[in-house]
């Protein structure tokens, strides 16, 4: 007999669950219903991820390293069902294996003695700034996302990210990855929807300590910049990423956006 296939239903993912948008509303992609995100699905959001910050924060950096390795690992294992080009599926797993190696580098790279004329010493030392909102771009639609994702995640941060506006369904099977690849529920969170409005309630969200706006859109920024100010929330504005090969190239720099550097003095001798 031929049957019927089940056909999947994409939800946000937040807090390490599946769950559709607390509004109802849904957009159509590729023939599917996809949930176009509120801003109380933002706030939700906000919160999971800083109830998640603290312990993501307190693990060693060859922990978060193994994990993000993790991550890459169960993303190759199912890039046969993501919609997405093969060869961009794979620069996003190449991303992912990049950003883990950095996870035990930063604090040697980023840290250090400072020169000090007293009998003290003067240590600075990364720390991640806390929780990052992220505007992903509508093209590439999994690689533009993972480029801005694998940083701050290597830095310890959290992260609520607005997948694509036009093409959210590699974002969102992303969600499906993270959910079996040892990432704890709250540190990745993301959400569909329009990115104006999404844009807007995460920019503006007083928990919110980062806004990577990674979306091309220049009509955001002037929002953006508003909202962010209010908080004093660091702002970083970058194009979409196109190229394993340009997610990689200021790798540094991407990390250093949304690192704190924590400066400790200590008595000599003591």
């Amino acid at each position: 007999m031929s049957r019927l296939a089940v056909p999947k239903t994409y939800k946000l993912y937040v807090g390490g669950a599946f769950v559709r948008s607390e509004s109802g509303r849904y957009d159509r992609h590729d023939d599917r219903n996809v949930p176009r995100g509120s801003r109380k699905d933002v706030r939700d959001a906000v919160a999971a991820a800083r109830k998640a910050a603290g312990p993501w924060a307190a693990r060693t950096a060859y922990n978060r390293g193994q994990i993000l390795y993790r991550a890459a690992e169960a993303l190759e294992s199912r890039a046969a069902e993501f919609t997405v080009e093969r060869d961009e599926v794979e620069a996003a797993i190449d991303v992912l294996v990049h950003y883990a190696g950095w996870t035990d580098k930063l604090a040697p790279v980023l840290g250090g003695v400072n020169p000090v004329a007293a009998p003290f010493l003067s240590f600075s030392l990364p720390e991640p700034t806390g929780v990052v909102g992220v505007v992903a771009p509508d093209e590439p639609q999994l690689l533009g996302l993972v480029a801005e994702l694998a940083p701050a995640l290597a830095a310890g941060n959290t992260v609520v990210a607005l997948v694509s506006e036009t093409a959210p369904l590699g974002g969102l099977d992303l969600g499906e990855v993270l959910g079996v690849s040892d990432v704890p529920g709250g540190v990745v969170n993301l959400l569909s929807g329009r990115r104006r409005e999404l844009t807007e309630a995460l920019a503006g969200h007083p928990g919110v300590n980062a806004v990577v706006e990674a979306s091309g859109d220049g009509s955001l920024a002037e929002s953006v910049d508003r909202l962010a100010s209010e908080s004093v929330t660091r702002v970083r504005r970058a194009a979409p990423t196109r190229s394993y090969e340009a997610a990689v190239a200021d790798a540094l720099a991407r990390l250093e956006a949304v690192t704190e550097l924590k400066t400790a003095w200590h008595p000599i001798g003591a």
